[in-house]
């Protein structure tokens, strides 16, 4: 190394990081979701928007691939990972997948609104045994954990980095495939009740 080197403190080595991300880089898939979420009104200014198909597979193709990717990384990090959480991450895969085959005419993920409002799981409750069934590591392992409870019969618990992106597509819990989020309906348009004007009514 050169005195330069040295001196502003350049290495010429790579540096590895010291721990590899827990989770894959999702920005393309957050993009694309911008793309196919017409109910955001910042985004979307047309209530009748509907989102076009290939955005739509994208999205959910997307997301797939990352979710891939996690696996991946939970099976080559920890070999004694249980079986239960691969083939939960290996089923939310498959649903993805033929999603994006047949993407549905609409989003039926749930706002952020609702991820807002879920209930924070307090970190003196978290415990190395609590692991995320979804990215395989324990709630704990990150510096700053931030673990959400969904309102499912199970109040199951997950990472909000892993449950967010599956809750903006899917509006349900990914261990038992519960309903957690029902779209309000918009109501029935108001007929038009007032009686035609007669001007011959004295």
């Amino acid at each position: 190394m050169s005195g330069y080197e040295v001196e502003h403190n350049i290495s010429t080595k790579e540096e590895k990081p010291e721990h590899p991300p827990r989770r894959p880089d999702l920005s393309t898939f957050f993009s694309t979701l911008e793309l196919v979420d017409t109910s955001d009104p910042q985004t979307h200014h047309n209530v009748h928007a509907t989102p076009q198909p290939e955005n739509m597979a994208a999205a959910f193709r997307l997301l797939a691939n990352a979710f891939e990717m996690m696996g991946g990384r939970a099976a080559g990090e920890q070999e004694g990972t249980e079986a239960g959480h691969s083939d939960l991450l290996e089923q939310m895969i498959e649903t993805l997948r033929q999603n994006a085959d047949n993407p549905p005419a609409e989003l039926q993920g749930v706002p952020d609104s609702f991820i807002d409002e879920l209930d924070r799981v307090p970190r003196k409750k978290l415990t190395e045994d609590h692991v995320c069934a979804i990215c395989h590591n324990p709630h704990t392992s990150d510096e700053h954990p931030l673990v959400v409870a969904l309102p499912c019969k199970g109040r199951h618990w997950f990472d909000i980095e892993c449950i967010t992106p599956w809750l903006k597509m899917q509006p349900t819990c990914p261990l038992d495939r519960e309903t957690v989020y029902r779209k309000k309906q918009p109501p029935p348009p108001v007929e038009d009740s007032e009686e035609e004007y007669d001007d011959m009514y004295a």
